[in-house]
C-alpha cells in the first residue's frame, strides 16, 4: 500500500495535482475539507486499518508536520512517497489572486507559511520523494535528487 504526503505552501497546485493524479486511486485526507484534527485522525486510521491508499493533501510545512504521517504509515507497512511542490512566493501569490471566497489565502498567511517551510528530505523516512513544479500550466514531476 502507498501513503502519499504533499508538502508546499498554499497555491502551489497540491489539490489540483491530487485531482489529476490520485483521485481515482487514493483517498484524500485534507484539513480544509475535514476541518478538525480529530476527523483527520479518524480517516487516517481507517485508511491504515483498511490498507487503503491515501494522500495527505495539506501544506505539511515542517519535518514535525510530516513525521506523524510517516511513522503511522510505516508502522502499517505502507510505502511512503513525498511530493514537494515548488514554493515560490511570487508565483503562489499570482495563483492565489485567481482564487475567490474561502479558497483565497490571506497574504500574511501565505508569507508565514513560506517562512515556516522546511523542504522535505529522504532522511525523514520517505521511500521516494518527488519535486513538482508548474511550467506553462502543466505539472512537471521529477524524482528527488540532492541537486533539486
Amino acid at each position: 500500500m502507498e501513503a502519499v504526503i504533499f508538502a508546499g505552501i498554499q497555491a502551489t497546485g497540491k489539490s489540483t495535482f491530487y485531482q489529476q493524479h490520485f483521485f481515482k486511486t487514493h483517498v484524500r485526507i485534507n484539513l480544509d475539507m475535514l476541518k478538525t484534527r480529530h476527523r483527520e485522525a479518524i480517516l487516517l486510521r481507517a485508511c491504515l486499518e483498511a490498507q487503503q491508499r491515501f494522500v495527505v493533501d495539506n501544506t505539511n510545512l515542517t519535518v514535525e508536520d510530516r513525521a506523524l504521517y510517516i511513522q503511522l504509515a510505516k508502522a502499517a507497512q505502507f510505502r511512503v512517497a513525498g511530493y514537494y511542490f515548488q514554493s515560490i512566493v511570487k508565483e503562489a501569490m499570482q495563483r492565489n489572486n485567481m482564487r475567490t471566497g474561502k479558497e483565497k489565502v490571506p497574504v500574511p498567511g501565505l508569507l508565514s507559511a513560506h517562512k515556516r517551510l522546511q523542504i522535505p528530505t529522504l532522511e525523514e523516512g520517505f521511500d521516494g520523494l518527488y519535486y513538482v513544479k508548474i511550467v506553462d500550466g502543466q505539472f512537471i514531476v521529477e524524482e528527488w535528487t540532492r541537486e533539486v
